[in-house]
């Protein structure tokens, strides 16, 4: 799949280089106002022309009303009820490893490759995802759902290599992706656009900020603006700073604390899979380049080896053991 960037470029370079019979597609999701540096026309054109430069047939594939069912309307739903989604997780989830993995099945490709920096190894217990090589851009997490059958029927060429070395492979190909900028992972928002997006989208409420106590500091016009662990944009004038806590849409409440208010010591998950078992003692990563943490998997719960920020309902924890992902899921209520 090609999205127009520098590494999906490289990825299809690599595989025409090893011998591959590669065709390149490219997705179109989504037909609104974009500036993330994908999904956009330009994009499209970009592979396109990278696709002929490397002398391979390329096509687009138009799911945008699949996108729109899939992963806009569950963004915005999510937030009118006052969690926080993760939608290049469902891209993923429903649109690349959903409707494009069964097309390329259907029109008869061996395998689906992408530009993710993460990798496929092989294990006693069959194919597994692996962090990428360079830690800085590692995208594993964001593919913690893909099971054995999906990677069985991918390939990951740039997993192996670091950003920079990406680009000069680019460079010294003469591509004209070589030195595009990186994409948002929201690419349907313009830059600082959330907000906007969102109102013209849900009736906005007004509300009440609240301390721990339930001592009203504050006001908001709507709970969409805000997510768990927030700190910026809370405007309470308290003489320290404080956190988004919790989120009640049904008084639409939003409660602030310290950092220490907001310190947790396990999480549950919903919607768990494991395509490894797990070994008792595993690293938790709760956020996209966050830090990994020594965790507990009890059940749908992730006991931290030492308390964590909240993890804010809808945002994915993923379980590693060492570089190996063995799953995840998707912080509860």
């Amino acid at each position: 799949m090609m999205s127009g960037g520098v590494d999906s470029s490289v990825a299809a370079a690599l595989l025409t280089e090893q011998g591959h019979d590669v065709t390149g597609v490219t997705l179109k999701l989504w037909g609104g106002e974009s500036d993330s540096g994908c999904c956009s026309v330009s994009d499209v054109e970009d592979a396109r022309r990278v696709a002929a430069q490397l002398g391979i047939p390329h096509y687009v594939f138009n799911f945008g009303a699949d996108f729109d069912e899939h992963v806009v309307a569950p963004y915005v739903s999510a937030y009118a009820a006052g969690t926080t989604p993760n939608p290049c997780v469902e891209c993923n989830r429903t649109m690349k490893w959903g409707r494009a993995f069964a097309r390329a099945r259907q029109l008869g490709f061996d395998r689906v490759a992408t530009g993710h920096h993460a990798r496929i190894v092989t294990t006693p217990s069959g194919p597994a995802l692996a962090r990428g090589a360079d830690p800085a851009k590692d995208q594993s997490y964001v593919l913690y759902m893909l099971g054995r059958d999906e990677l069985a029927g991918t390939l990951l060429p740039v997993g192996e290599m670091t950003k920079d070395e990406v680009r000069a492979r680019a460079a010294g190909l003469g591509l004209r992706t070589a030195a595009k900028r990186e994409s948002m992972d929201v690419c349907f928002i313009t830059r600082g656009g959330r907000e906007a997006f969102l109102g013209a989208r849900i009736e906005r409420r007004p509300g009440r900020v609240v301390d721990g106590s339930g001592a009203v500091v504050g006001s908001h016009d709507g709970v969409d603006a805000f997510t768990i662990g927030q700190r910026r944009g809370v405007h309470v004038a308290v003489g320290e700073r404080r956190y988004v806590t919790d989120i009640s849409v049904a008084d639409a409440t939003v409660t602030v604390g310290t950092r220490d208010e907001l310190m947790r010591g396990e999480v549950e998950l919903r919607d768990l899979v494991l395509t490894h078992e797990p070994p008792r003692e595993l690293q938790a990563q709760c956020r996209a380049h966050g830090e990994p943490v020594g965790a507990r998997l009890d059940g749908s719960t992730v006991h931290f080896s030492r308390p964590q920020p909240r993890i804010a309902p809808g945002q994915v924890v993923a379980l590693y053991d060492g570089d190996i992902c063995c799953g995840g899921g998707i912080a509860a209520v």
